[in-house]
């Protein structure tokens, strides 16, 4: 008599040989399971074995609103259903991901062997399901980070690619994002009667929105800059031009500092809308800061705007930044502003470029290496020797 596992209830016994074809069936029924990536093909592989295999009138899942054979109905309104059995396939956290709704012929109860077949299918169809979504998800990942790099290059490229050369003055900037694409903007503009114009302004939040806003300030800016309007003219129509741009336009409002400098006459004039203040350092006179003359663009309608005219003579120079560079912390203690100033005002180097690798040197050691917490832009005008630079 061949060898036999005698099951629970006592009224059904396995032998050996039929175990093994089980199990292999099992294996068989495991392996087709895994051989896809594709979250559809995992479940409609499962439905077919279910069905095939088991030879059962039908097989779902509901959820997915995929069927075959027959389809699982509940009884309703008095009209006859069909008995079905459910397993549910769980992912790694326990959380629910779809159930399995089996039909066995003419209503019968499934039979043991039966039962925990689809158990064990169940089990791998889950892991496969699983499997299959985090393949998805990945593949999704790497497009959308492929189009933030691309977004990434693109907002590089419209940063100043050639600083004007001006005889007697050194000028240099620095941008450096927190994530692929920030808000920070940054933009020169020679004047029609040989000043230059320049802006530094801050979207406010990061990532993509902000970036996306930071372009279409940009457009704007140019499309108004060239004709030579007035400093504080400018600031106010562009306030009034975004506020217009709609509500979410409002939500992400700008700060931005504008300035215009005469080479030949040796001034400057500087709009503060709402941004961090500009410092402003010449020989043999204090540190002198560039405040707010009003609210950040976009958050009011209908804001005027002053300009201040200082000299700017030989040895003076100036920065212009975004909060980025305050606000770097080494645990509770900011860096701020009053430190980015003494930095500033401390520094030895004659030129712009050498002022900027100072000041992020300075950051860098303060914040002992810990990360970038926001974008980081600076601007610095030096009137003295050495040529205008780009940066890196």
């Amino acid at each position: 008599m061949a060898a036999g596992i005698q099951l629970p209830g006592g009224d059904e016994t396995i032998d050996l040989q039929q175990q093994v074809a089980r199990l292999q069936a099992l294996l068989e029924a495991s392996r087709q399971v895994h051989s896809t990536i594709h979250e559809n093909e995992v479940l409609e592989q499962v439905l077919r074995i279910v069905v095939r295999e088991l030879e059962m009138d039908g097989a779902a899942f509901p959820s997915a609103g995929l069927v075959y054979g027959q389809e699982p109905a509940a009884p309703a309104d008095g009209a006859p259903g069909n008995a079905f059995f459910a397993w549910p396939l769980d992912g790694r956290d326990g959380k629910r991901m779809t159930e399995l709704v089996v039909v066995p012929p003419d209503g019968r109860e499934l039979t043991i062997y039966e039962s925990d077949f689809i158990e064990g299918l169940a089990l791998q169809a889950a892991v496969a399901l699983e499997n299959a979504r985090y393949h998805k998800r990945n593949i999704e990942f790497a497009r959308v980070q492929q189009d933030l790099d691309a977004a990434r290059a693109i907002q590089r490229s419209l940063l100043p690619q050639k600083l004007p050369s001006i005889g007697g003055y050194s000028l240099a900037f620095r941008s450096v994002t927190c994530y692929e694409v920030g808000g920070d903007y940054l933009d020169l503009v020679e004047q029609p009667d040989g000043s230059l114009l320049i802006v530094v302004a801050d979207v406010a939040g990061k990532g993509l929105a902000s970036a996306i806003w930071a372009c279409s300030f940009r457009s704007a800016f140019r499309a108004m800059a060239v004709t030579g309007m007035p400093l504080d003219e400018l600031a106010t129509r562009m306030n009034q031009h975004h506020w217009a741009e709609g509500e979410e336009a409002r939500r992400r409002y700008l700060t931005a500092i504008f300035l215009r400098l005469h080479p030949e006459s040796g001034e400057i004039e500087v709009v503060n809308a709402g941004h961090n203040p500009g410092f402003l350092v010449t020989p043999n006179d204090p540190p002198y800061e560039f405040n707010a003359a009003g609210t950040p663009l976009g958050l009011l309608p209908g804001m005027q705007y002053f300009a201040e005219r200082k000299p700017f003579p030989p040895g003076a120079r100036l920065l212009f930044y975004t909060d980025g560079l305050t606000e770097v912390f080494k645990g509770d203690e900011e860096f701020g502003p009053e430190r980015l100033m003494d930095e500033f005002s401390a520094c030895r180097s004659d030129n712009a470029d050498g002022i900027l690798d100072a000041i992020w040197t300075a950051i860098d050691a303060f914040s002992e290496g810990g990360p970038q917490g926001d974008d980081m832009t600076a601007l610095t005008l030096c009137h003295g020797t050495g040529a205008s630079e780009m940066p890196e």
